[in-house]
């Protein structure tokens, strides 16, 4: 076994190598062909320290970014070579490499860059953290009651952009002399304003469940992941039906920790594609793209886990179900939401037709979904959570504006 998987870590080195020389070539010709920057042009940068592994976590909010640079120009500080390619093929925002510290340093002096937006906890943040004179501000990539929303790394940054209520309780339980109401600012979900993307299926009369697991965690603690204990038997159950449409969005780092977990992946997977070819008319999809919002609203039911898909749907307003961890050391902060969730057992997995029926029958869920949809999110009616943002970034400019004041006098 150890040869085995001394093997498999040698292809999976030589396939990152391999990837990177493309996504090096490709860049180096993507960056002469567009030429340098405009200086002076950008007030607000989002650093990016990761590579195409993570992008997801800064493609949920391009369109918030795109909306907000019609105000204040933004451009994407990125420092890795196949984040930087993954960033230019999807053309959303103006792109700066900068692979060194030096190039950071030859951006901001090219760039008025007031606020740096970032949208994940990288340890290469810090080497941003050490240029003052400008604000620096967590966005995050979601709301969600993981350990990761109450991690004492929020007071590295000036201020922090959060969604509500919930976040702002979950904070003042856990972090001491913090001072959330001048470094916090409540934005709600913006990028519930800009659902995209196409629906891939014609809709009919079945019965549509979104299963959106995240990845199986790198710790006990985070073991939230449920590919390999709820989804294989939840998914062949809703297969069987006839009356179900199963779209299937896996987390991208799935099975990066446990082999066993990526292979459970790829066998749901493989039963997806077999359904589709018994039966073309079922239509269920395997959803790997970057767009997020049209399976929240295409789905009658969606079964998550712990983790900001929770939130994302929960925004939405409509049911959904919560697999619970089997690991007992996987923290579950069970004071908010999840204190009021439907929780799918992995024993109950194979079940999911019957408690889907159940949930989805269940005459008071709207009235308890509207109460935690305020909770966590505030006013989500359409352009609220814009406005928000937009007005905790306003704020921001004028106190950069009052700091520099300050400074010259």
């Amino acid at each position: 076994m150890p040869l085995v998987r001394d093997a498999l870590l040698a292809v999976g080195l030589l396939r990152k190598a391999l990837a990177t020389r493309r996504a090096r070539i490709h860049l180096r010709r993507s960056l002469a062909d567009r030429g340098p920057l405009p200086e002076n042009r950008y007030r607000i940068a989002v650093y990016f320290a990761d590579g195409p592994v993570n992008m997801y976590q800064i493609r949920q909010w391009y369109a918030p970014l795109r909306e907000l640079a019609r105000e204040w120009p933004v451009v994407i500080i990125s420092r890795s070579i196949r984040g930087a390619d993954a960033l230019l093929r999807d053309d959303a925002l103006p792109v700066a490499y900068a692979p060194t510290v030096r190039d950071v340093e030859q951006v901001l002096a090219e760039q008025d860059v007031r606020i740096v937006l970032y949208v994940n906890q990288n340890a290469r943040n810090f080497q941003m953290f050490r240029y003052g004179h400008r604000w620096h501000v967590f966005i995050n990539h979601g709301e969600s009651d993981k350990m990761y929303m109450t991690t004492n790394q929020f007071k590295a940054y000036d201020y922090a952009f959060i969604a509500g209520d919930a976040a702002r309780a979950r904070l003042s339980r856990t972090l001491w002399d913090f001072d959330l109401d001048r470094r916090t600012f409540s934005i709600g979900r913006p990028q519930a304003d800009h659902y995209s993307g196409t629906l891939p299926f014609t809709p009919d009369d079945r019965r549509v469940v979104l299963y959106a697991p995240t990845w199986e965690g790198d710790r006990p603690s985070a073991h939230y992941g449920s590919v390999l204990t709820h989804g294989e038997a939840l998914v062949s159950a809703l297969l069987k039906t006839g009356r179900h449409r199963v779209i299937y969005r896996p987390h991208p780092r799935s099975g990066v920790v446990d082999p066993a977990y990526g292979a459970a992946n790829a066998r749901i997977i493989a039963a997806l594609a077999a359904a589709n070819a018994a039966d073309p008319a079922a239509q269920h999809v395997h959803d790997t793209g970057p767009e997020l919002g049209w399976q929240l609203a295409a789905a009658d039911l969606a079964v998550v886990d712990i983790s900001a898909m929770v939130y994302d749907r929960l925004a939405a307003g409509r049911p959904l179900l919560i697999t619970r961890p089997v690991d007992p050391e996987a923290l579950v902060d069970d004071s908010g939401y999840l204190s009021d969730c439907e929780w799918l057992d992995a024993g109950s997995a194979g079940d999911i037709v019957g408690v889907a029926d159940r949930v989805l029958a269940d005459p008071d869920a709207v009235a308890r979904l509207d109460h935690w949809v305020r909770y966590y999110f505030g006013d989500t009616s359409p352009g609220a959570s814009t406005r928000r943002f937009h007005d905790a970034v306003r704020t921001l400019m004028e106190r950069w504006d009052q700091w520099n004041a300050h400074e010259r006098a």
